[in-house]
């Protein structure tokens, strides 16, 4: 729910200098410059007039006289109250100058914060990978030992690469002796064959002459009967 005055913003700025022009500090009563300008108009007017009236221009003097020290006891504490704010004003702005130095010192020294933070960051970083280095460097054997055991796995490679050696003039023997194995084998086979040849050959030759013995000797029996 908005808000409602009785007077808008332009209004209250007239009404505010006003006020300081005539030293009115509310709106009901006489302002004191009026005031003022009636004591004067009225101590003028006495004045000016022909009749024996000292006494009264003399009152009329002094009621000005007391009207100008009630006026200027206000003024008199303005300019103070003024003087004061131009003090406090210049004090602000020294303030705020100094302020806005603090600031843009603090702006300065928050971005060389943040440079020397990221700059750790490195350094640790390459920090922790120097430690994970080293522990690692550390978990490992002695120099020493790691060359004795290069030097022992080198001779039983040279063994290794020996004995292949060896293995493949072996297998390379077996196989000139496998060959000659079998060359032996075919060339008693095919032995074999012409002497069981041979023999089938001797047995029926032997069976042929048996034939014609057995014959020959059924012929001449066959005579001897027919004599």
């Amino acid at each position: 729910m908005s808000a409602h005055y009785a007077f808008g913003p332009q209004e209250d700025d007239v009404i505010i200098k006003h006020r300081l022009l005539t030293r009115t500090t509310t709106t009901r009563g006489e302002p004191p410059l009026k005031k003022l300008q009636k004591k004067f108009t009225s101590f003028a007017t006495e004045i000016e007039k022909d009749a024996d009236n000292t006494s009264d221009c003399e009152r009329l003097y002094k009621a000005f006289l007391q009207e100008i020290n009630t006026f200027e006891l206000p003024l008199l504490k303005g300019k103070a109250v003024v003087d004061a704010n131009i003090k406090e004003k210049e004090s602000f702005n020294e303030l705020q100058v100094e302020i806005e130095r603090q600031i843009l010192q603090a702006q300065t020294d928050i971005e060389d914060l943040k440079k020397q933070l990221e700059q750790s960051k490195i350094e640790r970083q390459h920090k922790e990978e120097c430690e994970a280095i080293r522990k690692l460097i550390s978990s490992q054997p002695p120099r020493s030992e790691t060359e004795r055991l290069i030097a022992d796995l080198e001779k039983e490679i040279a063994d290794l690469e020996a004995e292949d050696i060896a293995c493949l003039r072996t297998l390379e023997l077996r196989k000139k002796q496998f060959a000659l194995l079998l060359h032996v084998v075919e060339e008693l086979q095919i032995s074999i064959e012409d002497e069981q040849k041979s023999i089938a050959d001797e047995l029926r030759a032997i069976t042929e002459e048996q034939k014609m013995s057995i014959e020959e000797s059924g012929g001449a029996s066959d005579a001897m009967a027919v004599d």
